[in-house]
């Protein structure tokens, strides 16, 4: 079956590769938008565990 690999005829224009490099700045932008909505609950997570391990060493 390998032996017998027939040729594809495929034929791909510009605009085939301006789709996928349209697909794939879109999907960086999705991921950013994404990021963006869930980056304050990130922060604050992080920051309210800072300031209570301050708030233990001060009060010990």
């Amino acid at each position: 079956m390998v032996a017998s690999i027939t040729p594809a005829y495929a034929y791909l224009d510009p605009g085939t590769g301006s789709m996928l490099l349209q697909g794939l700045i879109a999907g960086v932008a999705a991921t950013m938008a994404a990021g963006s909505l869930y980056w304050a609950k990130v922060k604050s997570y992080f920051s309210r565990k800072a300031e209570d391990q301050t708030k233990d060493d001060l009060g010990k």
